[in-house]
């Protein structure tokens, strides 16, 4: 079976509202990671987060690796909300692999949480 690895940094993640997404298509849980310092995260209406790449002012996020078979990621992609998309995300070790992020448009007026490192952290404070 062909598989990518894919970073997840929201609700696919472990116990998380949508992992059960991330199972049915038949991913298998690889690693906690970190982006390069290159990142910024938002919350979209306290629902989901967003994560772009910047030029200036990011920082690394915590991250989830995970194996996919090939013809999942459509699958896990067409059940994510609107504005979230698959991108090249870099990691803190310097490897490139696919990842959730977040259109532009879908951060927009939204709430910026990036010094809280990641969606977990985030979710933990405001509780």
């Amino acid at each position: 079976m062909n598989t990518i690895l894919l970073a997840v940094n929201g609700t696919l993640m472990r116990g998380l509202e949508l992992n059960q997404n991330m199972l049915d298509a038949g991913a298998e849980f690889v690693e906690e990671a970190t982006t390069a310092p290159e990142y910024r995260l938002w919350t979209i209406n306290d629902v989901h987060p967003a994560m772009q790449r910047v030029e200036t002012a990011g920082r690394e996020i915590m991250l989830e690796v995970w194996e996919v078979p090939v013809d999942g990621v459509s699958r896990i992609l067409m059940q994510e909300p609107p504005g979230l998309c698959i991108g090249k995300v870099k990691l803190a070790d310097g490897r490139m692999i696919l990842g959730v992020l977040g259109e532009a448009a879908l951060c927009a007026g939204q709430a910026e949480i990036t010094q809280h490192g990641g969606w977990r952290r985030y979710c933990d404070q405001a509780s």
